[in-house]
């Protein structure tokens, strides 16, 4: 069998030369991405050193280390320097910038949120094509930010993280990678809960006489042009990939255990008038996207209050259904039996026409074994196929990042989180892991909005953080009150019980294996905000870097210790 390898992967305004830019340019042109309040540079403060590309080879130590460059690792390094901070690295696996958006490139790949709430608040773009923007463009845009914000100086590409190990007498982390080791003072974790691919164990599939692969390491060498193809999972990727390989493929066959619940996606091109008016009145691109923002925060009390009132959403989907698809018993197929919200809903109109086409078949049931170039499911249906496309999501809830980080307390951070599942004070820091932050931590998705807004509170969250260090001085870090965590995370399992993801009759990729829902925020994104905006020295302990003659001293708002508590 020929496989794909799997290897672990990390999810423009115009100006003359008279006019300043700004971090809305087109693609290509570059700005001074210092605003004018921006405090200068602090001493001691410098573009992390670049020497250093052999394995083994120590790479120096910085201030503050990202991992991952995607929107998260991005935005984090954008708002260092915004911050003053400019002694840190960007260390990224791949060979450029872009995440999620670099990896899942299979055909038909578009956001699911509209373009204009789906990107950084201080990087408008007045310019994109569509409502909803292709991964192309979106990828596209993080290049840009990368150059306008002047950040390639501190990308490390091809710098795979191989282990993470903090060192509590000099209060810093150990970074091994695959080119060096580092240190630094403080670690942003943005690896993303959509970098690695899941693929489930399937008995036989490694005798498969065809090309097998993730959605999100698409074989573009591949041409499928008359190929029997069978498409694993019903998620977004999937609900994508199948209407734009149809036309081409011989037999489409879809295994489906669960079918989505899905609304039309009301899509168009933006006109060039409109893409004017936000380059020349910046304001207008301000209100469309605050319109985008209020929408979704008013839907929010629905998914995580009162699913009941979902129904008149529910009831549009199925009216989409019945419309695109006349066959009753392939209806029935597609038909859900769980409460829409449950599972993300997906947005196509073009998913449900394109099963009804003649080539492709619905197999309502899990692919449990591989006999040959024969597919069996769950149910005994056996279909014929050259191509395996795996569209069976991320490895979401035990993210491999996690393996590799190792505490005070010599326990890795997956272990921290063997017992009780991800836990995260405020979505970002975690007991055990002093100086340690997640970009996108346990409970901190959504169900129905852009998680740049997310993003965004969690940066705000990283400046503080960074600032309270710097208040407190040189030789200091932050430990998580392992209470503060326990608390936070009450209150949090306590209003998800009330939830859809929790009350909507599925199995979701928002639990993990015992059935806690560590992924998803039950809140609005504007309550997330208020409560990251700044930190609460109360729910930290402070630890000090203190010779052997030194004795632990109090320090006000937590207990300060010495290194070794």
């Amino acid at each position: 069998m020929s496989r794909q390898r799997h290897e672990q992967h990390d999810e423009h305004p115009h100006g003359t030369e008279h006019e300043r830019e700004h971090p809305g340019d087109r693609p290509g042109d570059r700005t001074d991405d210092r605003p004018a309040d921006r405090p200068a540079d602090r001493p001691g403060d410098r573009p992390a050193d670049r020497t250093g590309d052999r394995a083994g080879e120590h790479l120096g130590h910085v201030r503050v280390a990202v991992i991952g460059a995607g929107f998260g690792g991005i935005g984090a390094a954008v708002r260092l320097r915004r911050e003053g901070v400019t002694d840190f690295v960007v260390l990224e696996r791949a060979d450029s910038v872009g995440g999620t958006w670099r990896d899942n490139s299979y055909p038909g790949c578009t956001c699911d949120v509209p373009s204009h709430l789906y990107s950084f608040s201080f990087a408008p773009n007045p310019d994109w094509p569509r409502t909803f923007s292709g991964q192309g463009h979106i990828r596209a845009y993080l290049e840009h930010v990368t150059d306008v914000f002047r950040l390639r100086p501190h990308l490390r590409l091809g710098h795979e993280v191989l282990r993470l190990t903090w060192d509590e007498t000099e209060l810093r982390w150990t970074i091994e990678t695959g080119r060096g080791v580092l240190t630094a003072e403080v670690v942003v974790s943005a690896t993303g809960p959509l970098s690695d691919p899941k693929i489930p164990e399937v008995p036989g599939i490694e005798d498969f006489p065809g090309e097998v692969f993730h959605s999100a390491r698409w074989r573009h060498d591949l041409d499928l042009a008359g190929k029997r193809v069978a498409m694993i999972g019903t998620g977004a990727s999937a609900a994508q990939i199948v209407p734009a390989i149809q036309p081409l493929v011989g037999r489409l066959t879809l295994f489906q255990r669960t079918p989505p619940w899905v609304m039309p996606r009301v899509d168009r091109r933006i006109s060039e008038a409109e893409r004017w008016l936000h380059r020349r009145l910046p304001l207008t691109g301000t209100v469309r996207r605050g319109l985008l923002w209020g929408i979704r925060e008013l839907q929010v009390s629905a998914f995580t209050r009162h699913p009941s009132r979902l129904g008149p959403v529910e009831a549009l989907s199925r009216a989409n259904l019945a419309k695109s698809v006349k066959d009753p018993e392939l209806r029935a197929k597609l038909t859900p039996s769980y409460r829409i919200g449950c599972k993300r809903i997906l947005l196509s109109n073009e998913y449900y026409p394109a099963l009804a086409r003649p080539n492709v078949e619905v197999v309502a049931s899990g692919l449990q074994e591989v006999s040959g170039s024969t597919l069996i499911a769950a149910d005994g249906s056996r279909a014929e196929a050259d191509v395996i496309i795996f569209g069976t999501g991320f490895r979401v809830t035990d993210i491999p990042i996690a393996e590799r980080v190792t505490g005070a307390d010599g326990h890795t951070l997956a272990e921290a989180w063997r017992k009780d599942g991800m836990q995260a004070l405020r979505g970002a820091t975690t007991a055990g892991f002093p100086n340690w932050m997640t970009i996108i931590g346990p409970n901190t998705g959504l169900g129905n909005s852009s998680m740049i807004l997310m993003i965004e509170s969690q940066l705000n969250y990283m400046a503080d953080y960074l600032r309270q260090l710097a208040v407190l001085g040189g030789g200091t870090a932050l430990a998580v009150r392992p209470a503060a965590q326990t608390e936070w995370n009450r209150e949090i399992q306590q209003r998800m019980r009330r939830t859809v993801w929790n009350t909507g009759g599925c199995t979701s990729w928002y639990l993990d294996a015992q059935g806690r829902n560590t992924t998803v925020w039950p809140g609005t994104t504007g309550e997330f905000r208020r409560l990251t905006r700044e930190v609460d020295l109360a729910e930290y302990d402070i630890l000090r870097v203190r010779s052997p003659r030194d004795t632990p001293l109090p320090a006000s708002g937590a207990a300060a210790t010495g290194a070794a508590r």
